[in-house]
């Protein structure tokens, strides 16, 4: 069953521009963006898929959006705390967990585009003090691919600051070659924000929010949520139905750190499917992100995104984001040479912290794309599932 197939046209009649926002104004992300907008049937649908989501995985709060050529919807279900029971809106913060690293390789990328750093080159160049260790040979684009030789899913917990983080990277020993196997690491794409921001010549978040949320217009996604906006900041909910939200270590803001709204995600979605008027070289950074550098299963591994061929089937997505592939080492293949950014795919990424969930996906040819943001981390396979389901209605229902 592919994306083109899952829903049949028949099954519902109304076309999708009936729900779509007429934006008027000067810019893109100035349209009045509500879920007002939507027709009955992709309401009922996302309602249908929802709500007993929710109930199934004890999800107080979640926010769906949907991107069509730049136009957006909103549905939101729930509230961000069960405390203050405040509803779930389309500027309520969520922390993103490790869609940040999609960020942090934007970064980066913008970085080499100013002749800053070269994705090929190794780590010690950048880092002098790991010289004559295993990164004289661990490339750039390893760290941005979870190819470095087998870092580790999490750091150590006795690693507190930067001298020990530093000693932690000298004294590491790879379990494989670099490039030979893909081993999910947040210690690995850590080491290529850290780098990022030292050739911006700025502190990482600060190169961040200077050269990539603010030339989106994303001014509603933060690092450190200011304290005016912790009203909207949701409370996250962990397995126990305890609340938490992250306590930030070393590098948590290079991988998983980011805390944003569905507002500001589709932003960033429409940014990534060349969709707006953008700063040329923030487009050509981002889509330089979707570069393909080694085929592992189903999937094609870009700079963190993962990519599929189009159309994809349910099962294919379903088995590039299984827990094999984020606890364990995957064989791969070099692709020789590299292959180019393409459009006639399918482009995906999950993240989650112990209290949230989330997970991004579109197909830029299309101009289609969905976000799901949820205070609770609920499982993975079923937020490939529903949104898959919402992807394939917009695919059969775009003009």
């Amino acid at each position: 069953m592919y994306l083109k197939k899952i829903l049949p046209s028949k099954t519902i009649t109304v076309r999708i521009t009936a729900f779509l926002i007429s934006c008027t104004l000067l810019s893109l992300y100035r349209c009045k963006e509500t879920e007002k907008t939507a027709s009955t049937d992709i309401k009922n649908l996302i309602d249908s898929l929802a709500k007993p989501l929710m109930s199934e995985n004890k999800i107080p709060g979640i926010s769906i959006a949907i991107t069509v050529n730049g136009k957006h919807s909103f549905f939101n279900y729930g509230t961000i705390s069960k405390e203050s029971n405040k509803p779930v809106t389309n500027q309520s913060l969520f922390e993103l967990g490790s869609i940040s690293k999609t960020f942090t390789v934007t970064l980066a990328s913008l970085s080499q585009l100013n002749g800053n750093l070269d994705m090929s080159s190794p780590v010690s160049k950048y880092l002098p003090n790991l010289k004559n260790t295993v990164f004289d040979s661990v490339k750039l684009y390893h760290l941005g691919t979870h190819a470095a030789g087998g870092l580790p899913l999490q750091l150590p917990d006795n690693i507190t600051n930067n001298d020990q983080l530093m000693n932690y990277y000298k004294t590491w020993t790879p379990l494989y070659a670099p490039g030979t196997k893909r081993v999910y690491s947040n210690p690995s794409i850590g080491l290529l924000g850290v780098i990022a921001g030292k050739t911006m010549n700025e502190p990482f978040t600060k190169a961040m929010e200077d050269n990539v949320f603010a030339k989106i217009g994303m001014n509603n996604t933060f690092y450190t949520v200011p304290q005016n906006k912790m009203s909207d900041y949701a409370q996250g909910y962990n397995k126990e139905d305890k609340p938490v939200r992250l306590n930030p270590g070393v590098l948590a803001n290079e991988a998983y750190g980011i805390k944003s709204s569905t507002q500001d995600m589709l932003k960033f979605v429409d940014s990534n499917m060349g969709v707006g008027n953008l700063d040329p070289k923030l487009t050509k950074a981002l889509q330089a992100t979707h570069t393909g550098y080694f085929k592992t299963g189903q999937m094609t591994q870009d700079l963190i995104w993962e990519q599929y061929s189009y159309p994809t089937s349910l099962s294919q997505l379903l088995e590039g984001n299984a827990d094999d592939m984020a606890y364990k080492a995957n064989d791969i293949k070099a692709l020789s040479p590299l292959l180019e950014p393409q459009s006639n795919v399918v482009i995906n990424k999950t993240g989650s912290t112990n209290g949230f969930a989330s997970y991004v996906i579109y197909i830029p040819s299309k101009k289609i794309g969905v976000v799901m943001l949820a205070n609770k981390n609920y499982p993975i396979k079923a937020r490939v599932e529903n949104a898959y389901k919402i992807l394939s209605y917009l695919e059969n229902h775009k003009n």
